[in-house]
């Protein structure tokens, strides 16, 4: 059954049906401090002229589902949370960063506005109620392994510990080895259960695992991605974005160039608009 979607409130506005576009971007991982803030505040500086796209800034303080032990995870929780605390504070932004145990929920829901469920983890109990008891906005990756319409379950476990701010995200199914694709329905389908639905274009064309020791992605099929998701109606796009992807610590190949980002925005803003009217 269809239900109602209910706005969720983030900073000074809010996500779903009839609201403005929201985009999550920013390094896939925080390598650094001074990185960090100038990768912010360059965004912030490209989202400002699109004043019809609401920014959320997005990095992760560690990255703990990689490929290899070798993979650079980030600075980790405390330090990487001081970062993000600074670029919420001095460069007034909301934020989204991604948790991977119950331990770490608090901590980050004090922090970030939105608290991120990898898709690895979109089934763990302790994990959904631990970021639900946070008050935060909870976003949670549809599993690779996932039908949609199984996320309702998902929906449940958060609303029902007391949180009704929850968001979807689909990221790509899994098509055989290293691969993934897209079925634009999982964006109708998941928002019936009442939530907006934000749509990942940079996780989407990664080939898991696909180089070995780290993931592939096919950087170039992004906007291709994105303008898709939007046209079949998401309420949110998430893309990671590097100002030099081809030295980015984490998901090289699956990042947007900060160059690509104001056409890219620009044609995303018109099509949501053509969407949205009534």
């Amino acid at each position: 059954m269809q239900k109602k979607m209910q706005l969720v409130p983030v900073d000074n506005f809010f996500i779903g049906e009839g609201q403005p576009l929201a985009v999550m971007s920013g390094p896939c991982v925080i390598e650094s401090e001074d990185h960090c803030l100038r990768a912010a505040e360059t965004l912030k500086t490209i989202f400002s002229k699109r004043p019809h796209i609401n920014f959320i800034f997005k990095s992760s303080y560690d990255k703990a589902n990689r490929s290899s032990l070798s993979s650079f995870r980030g600075p980790g929780l405390e330090e990487g949370l001081r970062i993000l605390e600074r670029v919420k504070n001095e460069l007034e932004l909301p934020i989204v960063t991604d948790i991977h145990t119950p331990e770490d929920a608090k901590a980050a829901g004090e922090i970030c506005d939105i608290i991120q469920i990898p898709a690895f983890l979109c089934r763990q109990t302790d994990l959904l109620v631990a970021a639900a008891k946070t008050g935060a906005v909870v976003s949670v990756k549809k599993g690779q392994f996932m039908a949609p319409w199984d996320m309702g379950n998902v929906v449940e476990k958060i609303q029902e510990s007391g949180n009704p701010k929850v968001i979807l995200v689909d990221r790509g199914t899994t098509f055989g080895y290293n691969y993934l694709v897209n079925d634009m329905r999982c964006i109708p389908i998941m928002q019936a259960f009442g939530v907006p639905v934000c749509f990942d274009a940079t996780h989407s064309v990664q080939l898991p695992g696909g180089q070995g020791q780290t993931s592939g992605g096919e950087r170039q099929f992004i906007p291709t991605l994105a303008k898709a998701a939007v046209a079949a109606g998401a309420n949110c796009v998430f893309m990671e974005a590097h100002p030099q992807p081809e030295l980015a610590k984490s998901d090289a190949a699956s990042v947007l160039d900060f160059r690509e980002l104001p056409e890219l925005l620009l044609k995303l803003e018109k099509l949501y608009g053509i969407v949205q009217e009534k």
